[in-house]
């Protein structure tokens, strides 16, 4: 499935005049912070498609070859820069002509959502007026408007248009995940480029507790519900949080390109973790607790709790700690491993589109 960038040209890509219409190379400026956003989005794997309406069809022949003078400029500059569109799909119809190619109406790009297989939950279009947003909206996908107008049904409103584009980048690091059995009802989002934000109930307060540290070092933002069978115990609670929890960060990570992916091991209070985001489950687990319980958790769904985990995120983690307090002991599990997911999860600025392994795949 292609992840894919729809933009608007005038008002969006280049600044749209007073007269509306760009038709000579003295009015052409591009709108600033977007070849920067657009080649971040190129960099990242997304395919970009240009979309416009231009009016030209009822032109004098000389002003049809002045907007197509401009176009070409455009696609240059651009592709100068790296910046490719997949597919340009312009309307040069005027409103008059109710055709059913010019936006707000989409029959223009309804083939070929079909024919590239697009992820419509992983991608989005971004324009300049209200009108393109019920172009996304139409189309399934999310919207940004790039406007200083607050007042809009946009997914996300800015008028920076790098902010535009990066938030793009933010999105396609975030997903949701539920699970639902006969014993639990588990629902999750996730975003890693977050600031550590949680909001998580699970009817079990130190383990609630102990998740909270989990997001909050790893600055990853949780969004987390559970109901389950907290009258048998808390056992079938405890694991599939982590299969889930794991899993969501997992489908967060997408294909794993420019991640940092290894986490070296950490010395946090009495806990060692090594992660790698492998592609493989294993643990390790070496840490003996003495007490039954902390709080309402039984200690040893700690460890049944990181199996889950790394089950559902497929990845390799080694944990051991030593210590007297169980309580310490296992807080600073969590807060180690927080700080390993932290570390792994980033992205390597300088590696933004390759993938961290000589197999070509994780």
């Amino acid at each position: 499935m292609n992840k894919v960038v729809f933009v608007d040209r005038d008002g969006t890509i280049i600044r749209e005049p007073r007269g509306k219409q760009v038709d000579s190379l003295e009015k052409l400026e591009f709108t600033p912070g977007i070849i920067t956003g657009l080649k971040l989005l190129v960099d990242s794997g997304f395919k970009l498609v240009m979309v416009s309406n231009q009016n030209a069809r009822d032109t004098s022949r000389y002003r049809r070859q002045s907007l197509a003078l401009i176009q070409k400029k455009i696609t240059k500059l651009l592709s100068g820069e790296g910046i490719r569109f997949e597919k340009t799909f312009i309307c040069s119809h005027p409103p008059g002509d109710q055709c059913k190619c010019r936006k707000p109406r989409v029959e223009l790009m309804r083939k070929y959502l079909k024919s590239m297989k697009v992820d419509r939950d992983r991608s989005f279009l971004l324009g300049d007026r209200e009108t393109d947003v019920g172009v996304a909206s139409d189309l399934g996908l999310k919207s940004i408007r790039l406007t200083k107008i607050k007042s809009s049904s946009a997914t996300y409103v800015t008028a920076d248009a790098l902010d535009a584009c990066q938030f793009v980048l933010r999105s396609m690091r975030s997903a949701s995940m539920e699970r639902k059995t006969t014993e639990t009802e588990i629902a999750a989002w996730v975003s890693l480029d977050g600031s550590g934000a949680y909001d998580i109930a699970t009817g079990i307060g130190f383990f609630d507790h102990m998740l909270a540290q989990l997001v909050r070092h790893s600055h990853i933002d949780l969004m987390l519900r559970a109901s389950g069978d907290l009258h048998v115990d808390e056992h079938h609670t405890v694991e599939d949080v982590g299969i889930v929890l794991g899993a969501a960060i997992r489908k967060a990570l997408g294909d794993k390109r420019g991640i940092e992916r290894f986490a070296a091991p950490l010395d946090e209070a009495l806990a060692h973790v090594a992660l790698d985001l492998s592609g493989r489950s294993y643990l390790s687990f070496n840490c003996g607790f003495r007490r039954e319980r902390v709080g309402d958790l039984p200690t040893e769904l700690v460890e049944d709790f990181f199996r889950a985990f790394t089950a559902g995120l497929k990845a390799t983690l080694h944990i051991s700690c030593r210590g007297r307090n169980d309580h310490h002991n296992i807080e600073a599990i969590f807060k180690a491993v927080a700080r390993a997911l932290k570390l792994a999860v980033a992205l390597d600025c300088r590696a933004r589109t390759l993938l961290p392994s000589t197999k070509g795949t994780l």
